[in-house]
């Protein structure tokens, strides 16, 4: 059995402001109306011999995960929820012991949701190399041939093959000499011009077993943890929890450092794929269609005038750039970020002072997804917010009240089953209720096509976190 692990976690601060922690850029669609994660599915499910796969994310994304595996059609061999972000080391390991209790003798496939593959044959001619090199004990990670010298990836320095895992001209295994952190200008010249250098892609594939004992052997403490956090889960509707205590007590350590680093089983496939990390904007310009021989990516409702070099995205409302070259201009509802190309790695410094300033920009857009479906505040003032509510087909929110708000809900589409107190009024199109400060309240979809309605919020406190739960369908805290 082939179990394609895919590790959906990140923070959502390269990307900001269209990327927030709480919608990180895997599930964005920047190249197509696909997202990341799912274009990660996607290609790993034409992978001969691959099984459904397993998604390892955190608790704030589950639900999201779920959505878009539902969009595809696709079903999971399950979703595994990190209590905490622990890197990728005890998160694989988790990954490794569920597929052990499938198959003892299970291949592990492991991929980050959040990249770019443009050539799906070579990635798939590459994969198949590796899983036959995984099969004999080797440990094997996919390292990207490199086109320029790039100083913001890590680097794998190859050995000389002996023809033992030669599956074909383009997909030689090579021991790994060595893994290398982020170079210099003139060093990363100089790997290029040596080809003895990949970049170090973030995928693996190696047989369960063997990752345990390696990791058990070089790093002992996170094989304990993880392994206690394993036998800790609990079922949770189509969630599969680890343990929350042991997983927390785990070192945070990424894969390389634990294990493939230390071990003598490491092997690399070269990959030459179209493969991007999608790491900043710059990144994305570069691979995204240019619009024409003044080299821009222009996407939404952009105007321009003598513009070159430069990619404008507009999500909400029209962009009229005049003059400008080399920049980076992307607009959202709440947030619009403007940078120079060479400048945008340090986008994520707006994100710490967003964070010092104990702002809400880079947490959440003004579009708040949630299980039963999304919220998009319209206009907020003291004492009052007025959101957008959409509700999905069957779904219910939790039964609740505020401590501090009343709210009034106009129907604009749909039908609407509100309880209010001890009772139950069906809504429909054009037609309203007030719920009264401190009264229990519950709202429920029960047609077949999303409800939306208009929810007026008035109060002295309006914030997310006055709410108290008496009953929820998801499992979420009083607060979530």
């Amino acid at each position: 059995m082939i179990v394609p692990v895919i590790l959906s976690g990140g923070s959502g601060t390269r990307l900001w402001p269209l990327s927030r922690s709480a919608y990180p850029k895997q599930f964005i669609p920047l190249m197509n109306d696909d997202s990341l994660f799912q274009a990660t599915v996607e290609r790993l499910s034409d992978v001969p011999g691959c099984g459904d796969p397993l998604v390892v994310c955190n608790e704030e994304h589950r639900f999201m995960v779920a959505e878009q595996l539902r969009q595809l059609e696709k079903c999971p061999a399950s979703i595994m929820l990190e209590p905490v972000g622990r890197n990728t080391a005890p998160a694989i390991a988790c990954a490794a012991l569920y597929a052990l209790d499938q198959d003892q003798d299970a291949v592990v496939l492991v991929a980050p949701s959040d990249h770019v593959i443009q050539n799906r044959s070579s990635f798939q001619k590459a994969i198949l190399a590796g899983i036959d090199a995984a099969k004999d004990g080797n440990m094997v990670t996919f390292g990207i041939v490199p086109n320029k010298p790039e100083t913001g990836y890590g680097y794998i320095r190859k050995g000389h093959n002996d023809g033992a895992h030669e599956s074909s001209k383009e997909n030689v295994v090579f021991p790994v000499m060595e893994f290398v952190e982020k170079p210099d200008l003139e060093t990363a010249k100089s790997y290029l011009e040596s080809g003895d250098y990949y970049w170090n892609s973030g995928m693996f594939v190696f047989r369960a077993d063997v990752y345990l004992a390696e990791l058990k052997q070089f790093s002992p403490e996170i094989m304990k943890a993880a392994s206690q956090a394993y036998g800790a889960r609990a079922l949770d509707m189509d969630f599969l929890r680890l343990g929350k205590e042991a997983f927390s007590a785990c070192p945070s350590e990424s894969i390389d450092y634990a294990v493939m680093e230390k071990t003598h089983k490491s092997v690399v496939v070269p990959m030459d794929a179209g493969w991007s990390d999608v790491g900043s904007w710059s990144a994305l310009s570069d691979i995204a269609a240019s619009d024409g021989e003044d080299g821009n990516v222009l996407q939404g409702d952009i105007l321009v005038k003598d513009v070159s070099n430069s990619y404008l995205r507009s999500e909400n409302r029209m962009i009229a750039g005049v003059g400008l070259d080399n920049l980076i201009v992307v607009e959202t509802a709440d947030a619009v970020l403007v940078a120079d190309k060479s400048q945008v790695q340090n986008v994520k410094e707006i994100v710490d002072q967003l964070k010092s300033a104990g702002r809400c920009e880079h947490i959440n857009h003004l579009k708040v997804y949630r299980p039963w479906g999304s919220y998009k505040t319209v206009d907020e003032c003291n004492r009052y917010k007025v959101k957008r509510i959409v509700v999905n087909p069957g779904s219910i929110l939790s039964l609740q009240h505020h401590h501090h708000r009343a709210e009034h809900w106009v129907v604009v589409k749909g039908t609407a089953l509100v309880t209010r107190g001890d009772t139950e009024v069906v809504l429909t199109e054009d037609q309203s209720i007030y719920i009264p400060l401190g009264t229990k309240h519950r709202l429920e979809n029960p047609g077949k096509i999303p409800l939306e309605i208009i929810e007026v919020q008035t109060g002295s406190y309006l914030g997310e976190d006055d709410i108290v739960r008496f009953s929820d369908e998801y499992g979420r805290e009083s607060n979530s």
